[in-house]
């Protein structure tokens, strides 16, 4: 009975390892075509909880601001235009 478990545990472990190590074989999804992310440096704060956030990249130069504690965050900083 025991040697029965052993083996079907080996098993799960073999075919788990195997899935793992066919997800690494995949490759990487391309990036999306130049043009279609602007490089922006915005940084913003929730004025409620205090969380930090920067955006290196978004669709629109000037995106609106990320949701935290179901409010918009507060701009902190943005490059000189």
């Amino acid at each position: 009975m025991v040697l029965i478990l052993l083996i079907l545990l080996a098993y799960i472990v073999y075919r788990l390892g195997l899935k793992v190590m066919v997800s690494f074989s995949r490759p990487v999804p391309k990036p999306p075509p130049p043009g279609e992310l602007r490089r922006v440096r915005l940084e913003y704060r929730c004025s409620l909880c205090g969380t930090e956030m920067r955006l290196t990249r978004a669709p629109l130069e000037d995106p609106e601001p990320p949701r935290c504690c179901m409010e918009p965050m507060e701009l902190v900083s943005a490059p000189e235009r």
